[in-house]
């Protein structure tokens, strides 16, 4: 009984060792980018105030960069990083929601004075948003939105390509509709129409591709990065893998490899302790739309905000309000109809009658958009 008891005892102390390297292990993989955090506590008395307890901002920043892993087979390394797909992401109180916000990288904005990686600081100027990733790394982007939108972001993440291909390898791939064959050499592409489960690479492609897909525009290939995210999502809600330990080591390990996180979230309590009532969010709730946005006046090349409509965006996010989004056809009875991608967001008002004077009540405001419960082959 006695060496019963042993062997009990060492098979537990072994699986908690080897708990404890699997955590160590996955809490490593993530850096903590101490930098922004003291770039962002240098300024802290002119950020945005955080307006509802226990809502979050989370801003996902898709960097360029060819260092490291196998990124140089994507292009010559410059010696700088730029934020190829930035995100901001609003998980409402309660976390009855989760409403993802693409900026466009051609936006025209207006950049704070920002911190170099030399030790240099740059003057504040007129540009292109994904200039303050490639000015000042996280810091200055994520000060740059919060001028731009007046929003606190509470956290967050930087993942490049090698990290983001892994996470889709570790899920065992993601499955797409394509409307036409796809025939990219640039992104090295090559699929046929309709269903279609992209691995890592060919995801990693698919996402990045812009002047072979459509009409070319970054808008439609932002559109197309937020229907890849929803399915990713999906994926990951509907296979089993946050209930099953053998599934979800590999997704874990891969999700956070090749991640810089803010100090708070750079390990797995951290992470645990913002994910851990998203699984509990229907899939309806997991939104995806681009922040309303035109041509600019004076470069059809660049981007500009459409006003008010991008205002009533970030008020009801910095609100915690609800956010509805709508694609091109009516999604249900009573669902609006955008009738443009540039128009942003639309709402009519109407009259209620009731023993008194008439009292005129404005909908909420319906964004262009999709959910991560829509079939892209739907």
């Amino acid at each position: 009984m006695r060496w019963t008891a042993f062997g009990v005892a060492t098979l537990v102390v072994a699986a908690g060792g080897a708990g404890w390297v699997m955590y160590a292990k996955l809490s490593g993989n993530i850096t903590p980018d101490e930098a922004a955090a003291a770039e962002l506590a240098r300024y802290d008395k002119e950020r945005p105030t955080s307006l509802v307890k226990d809502a979050r901002n989370i801003l996902l920043i898709g960097s360029d960069s060819r260092e490291g892993g196998d990124n140089a087979r994507y292009g010559r390394d410059s010696g700088t990083e730029r934020s190829d797909t930035t995100i901001l992401l609003h998980l409402s109180a309660g976390r009855r929601s989760a409403t993802a916000v693409s900026l466009p990288r051609d936006l025209m904005v207006n950049l704070p004075g920002c911190r170099r990686p030399d030790g240099s600081r740059s003057a504040p100027r007129f540009a292109m948003f994904n200039q303050a990733f490639q000015l000042g790394g996280s810091a200055c982007t994520i000060r740059t939105v919060e001028k731009l939108t007046d929003i606190r972001v509470d956290h967050h993440v930087v993942v490049d390509f090698h990290g983001f291909k892994e996470m889709v390898d570790a899920v065992d791939g993601v499955e797409v509709c394509l409307k036409e064959p796809i025939d990219d050499r640039a992104a090295k592409l090559r699929l046929p129409a309709g269903r279609v489960r992209l691995d890592g690479e060919q995801a990693l492609g698919y996402v990045r591709a812009r002047k072979s897909l459509g009409d070319g525009s970054d808008t439609e290939r932002m559109e197309r990065q937020q229907r890849f995210l929803g399915a990713l999502t999906n994926k990951v809600r509907s296979n089993g893998v946050l209930l099953n330990p053998v599934k979800l080591y590999p997704v874990l390990d891969a999700a956070t490899s090749s991640l810089t996180t803010d100090p708070d979230l750079a390990s797995l309590r951290g992470l645990y302790e913002l994910v851990r009532g998203l699984r509990d969010i229907p899939m309806e709730q997991v939104q995806f739309l681009t922040v309303p946005r035109q041509s600019y006046a004076y470069d059809a090349n660049r981007d500009q905000l459409v006003e008010p409509q991008a205002e009533r965006l970030f008020e009801r996010l910095r609100t915690d309000t609800p956010v509805v989004v709508a694609g091109n056809t009516p999604h249900g009875s009573g669902s609006r109809r955008s009738a443009d991608s540039r128009d942003g967001a639309h709402g009519d008002s109407y009259a209620v009658p009731f023993a008194g004077p008439a009292v005129t009540v404005s909908p909420p405001p319906t964004f262009r958009g999709n959910t991560a419960a829509e079939d892209t082959c739907g």
